[in-house]
């Protein structure tokens, strides 16, 4: 199983869609509230994660709304989503960001994040959303 990386195309909206629709607890956001940055990591080209990068006016960018295929389960998964984190990593430090920035709270994935150097925050965030029109 060869595992690859690639940037997000705003056609993969229609199967991360899907991811979110069969995540239970998780709620698609609205295309416009999505970046058009972002990664894509595949097995064998079948998309297998994806996560979003918010680029800022500051020195920091945003990794989020890290999804998978609900239906992948190969022995490869946690490699799948190490190569997305670091993957994003180097695209953030390539545009010349020093910092990258992530909001989760699913236990696996800040375990992989704890794994890959990160640090995580002993006491929980919300996050705060507000519509403005």
């Amino acid at each position: 199983m060869e595992l690859n990386i690639r940037k997000l195309k705003q056609d993969d909206l229609t199967f991360i869609r899907k991811w979110w629709e069969a995540w239970p607890e998780w709620v698609s956001p609205a295309d416009d509230f999505l970046p058009e940055t972002g990664v894509v990591v595949e097995n064998n080209s079948k998309p297998v994660a994806a996560g979003f990068i918010y680029l800022t006016n500051a020195k920091v960018a945003l990794l989020e709304w890290i999804i998978s295929d609900p239906e992948y389960r190969e022995n490869n998964r946690k490699q799948a989503l190490e190569l997305l984190i670091t993957g994003a990593e180097e695209i953030i430090k390539d545009l010349g960001y020093k910092y990258s920035f992530s909001i989760c709270r699913h236990k696996g994935l800040i375990e992989t994040h704890k794994k890959l150097g990160w640090h995580v925050d002993k006491k929980p965030s919300h996050e705060l959303v507000k519509i403005l029109n």
